[in-house]
């Protein structure tokens, strides 16, 4: 039987971290360098009210974006943390404004 050489854990030393060039195991900016923007509604710390959350556009363009789209829904929004957000469950007609805008939309969660 073969031994597997990649060791992932030792009782000796603990966690063993990958090289900082594997590509297979670096995950930093997988999402953002995907090319894909992905779109999802969260609720969760807004006394109950969604907000639709817009990751995967450069941060040089979120600003433009978001103030783009909030004249187009005619609702509110601001940009935090790297992502886009936008008042209210508007992810279809969000979806619809950024695919005329050439960007590649995929709706996450349920």
């Amino acid at each position: 039987m073969a031994k597997n050489s990649r060791l992932v854990f030792s009782t000796d030393s603990g966690r063993i971290k990958p090289a900082a060039g594997d590509a297979k195991t670096d995950t930093a900016g997988a999402d953002a360098g995907d090319g894909w923007v992905r779109l999802y509604r969260e609720s969760k710390g807004r006394a109950g009210k969604a907000v639709c959350l817009i990751d995967g556009i450069a941060e040089d363009q979120q600003k433009l974006i978001c103030k783009r789209l909030k004249q187009n829904l005619g609702c509110g929004g601001s940009v935090k943390e790297g992502r886009i957000e936008i008042q209210g469950d508007r992810r279809a007609q969000i979806k619809e404004w950024l695919e005329k805008q050439d960007f590649r939309v995929k709706i996450s969660g349920g």
